[in-house]
């Protein structure tokens, strides 16, 4: 069975379609940095769709490397080493990139419907259960963009992002107004300013607070360096004064967010610096999705001008398309599986589902907050304010978080790696560079060597002492996947070797240091690890 998709007029207006007057007095006053444009939230559910999408489409590229039992980490693997009792992960229930690839294409085939506002609270539901799931089942590759992607899904699952510009609203009436408030909202708001305030407060190191130099030492690791940081690297001054910048905009920018004057002003300052700051990131620093992340979740943030003028110049686009009909199936689920309101209930029972769902939210924004203050360590000297029972529900529902990006202080340890076989014959191949001949000499750009951020951020968790165990099973994938193209002559031995350069002060050069991490022997077609 299926249903027309017919066109639904486009809400131009920032004001209240009817006159509905809002609070006033103290209220009014103190709820408005938290009222938002349900037109920005139908764009910040467009943009998370589309980054879950790009983001399924880049880990698609490794479901047997990344997810499957043939990979860097089997399943018995990963509930012996990382593995939480609170997790929980349908990409863990089967060890075949098969069923992974199932579970991928069914992601895929939500993040799509959630994009087109097509069921949009159950495409919300379920894309977020997929997210939690397939982070939880390879979590040595995860990066902080994608807590706050989950985020984003979490508190969208009770905002109303597919109200309107979306497949669900052309089968509902307008809204009688377009400015929205609830406790999602202040959840949505609060979010991103923890964001900002987390990242600041835990680069404590001196490189921040004092010398300025950590910008130097970002731009001095060849692993993230892109052309713009190349450029800016060389000029002591400017990255001391973009050093000081970043921090303080970090722990200052945050505070408009909550200023009850002027709201659309501070947003628009508050949107455009962030913008401008991530922008700046993924011209000068390799971190994957991490910036188109921020980027799209600011977005719920727009000021209603703005979306005054971007519907304006999309209502000819939409005029001109009224003459074609789209057919999307028109699901009728069971009653219990049901996310979306079927029929106009009764006022009382309006009135007890709000009351339930905003008490939900504010009991879990407080626990938010909750597990930031104690992330932090702001406001304990010793100890920790948050005691280990109290964790499973953050690690049940995956709303922890953690924003330590380049704290407290940035990462020196640098350098590159050398996948160093040996065939039959004695020669020396490198397989991090397609089996040419091993050389030991740096790579013109370092961050070519790696085939996604995932990779640099499974090659970072790598070197460390406490994740040694990660080793053999990196060592016999590569050797694994190298025998199994034929024209690949056989190795009888695989090093992974890490030419380690430390980051000095004052442009200084170290000498690279040779560090064998792990050591792969082959005998009848067998891969043993030897440490």
């Amino acid at each position: 069975m299926s249903q027309a998709l017919t066109p639904a007029p486009i809400l131009t207006h920032a004001e209240p379609l009817a006159h509905v007057p809002g609070p006033t007095g103290f209220w009014g006053v103190l709820r408005r940095p938290f009222v938002l444009d349900l037109r920005a939230l139908a764009l910040l559910r467009m943009a998370t769709a589309a980054v879950m999408l790009l983001d399924l489409a880049i880990r698609s590229t490794d479901l047997e490397a990344h997810y499957a039992n043939m990979g860097v980490l089997p399943l018995a693997t990963l509930h012996a080493q990382v593995w939480s009792a609170y997790q929980f992960s349908l990409h863990a229930a089967s060890g075949l990139w098969q069923a992974q690839a199932a579970l991928f294409l069914l992601a895929a085939g939500l993040a799509g419907a959630l994009l087109l506002g097509y069921h949009t609270r159950l495409a919300t539901v379920a894309s977020w259960v997929l997210l939690v799931s397939v982070q939880n089942r390879n979590p040595l590759i995860g990066q902080g963009g994608d807590d706050l992607l989950r985020m984003l899904l979490f508190w969208g699952m009770f905002l109303p992002w597919g109200r309107v510009w979306s497949r669900d609203a052309r089968t509902r009436p307008a809204p009688a107004r377009l400015d929205y408030f609830s406790a999602a909202t202040v959840a949505y708001v609060v979010q991103i300013a923890l964001l900002y305030w987390c990242t600041a407060l835990l680069k404590n190191g001196p490189e921040w607070t004092q010398t300025g130099t950590a910008l130097y030492y970002a731009f001095s690791l060849d692993q993230l360096l892109l052309p713009g940081g190349r450029l800016l690297y060389p000029h002591p001054d400017l990255l001391r004064g973009l050093t000081f910048a970043t921090y303080y905009m970090e722990l200052l920018l945050p505070f408009a967010l909550f200023l009850p004057v002027g709201v659309r002003w501070w947003r628009w300052l508050v949107v455009g610096v962030l913008f401008g700051f991530h922008l700046g990131i993924s011209v000068t620093l390799y971190v994957g999705l991490f910036f188109l992340i921020n980027m799209a979740s600011l977005l719920g943030l727009l000021p209603p001008g703005l979306l005054n003028w971007l519907a304006g110049r999309a209502a000819p686009h939409a005029a001109r398309a009224a003459g074609w009909r789209m057919r999307l199936p028109a699901w009728h689920l069971p009653w219990r599986l049901r996310l979306e309101r079927t029929r106009e209930p009764s006022a009382g029972s309006r009135r007890l589902v709000r009351a339930g769902r905003e008490a939900f939210v504010a009991v879990v924004l407080a626990y938010v907050c909750w597990w930031n203050l104690d992330d932090v360590a702001v406001l304990r000297p010793t100890g920790s304010l948050m005691v280990a029972p109290a964790r499973w529900f953050g690690l049940l529902f995956r709303v922890d978080q953690h924003w330590g990006m380049f704290a407290p202080v940035v990462f020196k340890d640098d350098g590159w790696y050398i996948f160093d076989g040996t065939t039959a014959a004695g020669r020396h191949l490198d397989l991090n560079r397609a089996g040419a001949p091993t050389r030991y000499s740096k790579p013109a750009a370092v961050v070519s060597l790696f085939k996604n951020d995932r990779w640099r951020k499974y090659s970072e968790n790598y070197l460390f002492v406490s994740n040694a165990w990660m080793r053999p099973y990196y060592c016999n994938y590569l050797l694994r996947i190298w025998h199994e193209n034929p024209a690949h002559p056989p190795l009888t031995h695989l090093s992974i070797v890490y030419m380690k350069e430390v980051s000095l002060p004052d442009y200084q050069v170290a000498k690279p240091v040779r560090e064998v991490l792990c050591e792969c022997e082959t005998e009848l077609g067998e891969e043993l690890e030897v440490d």
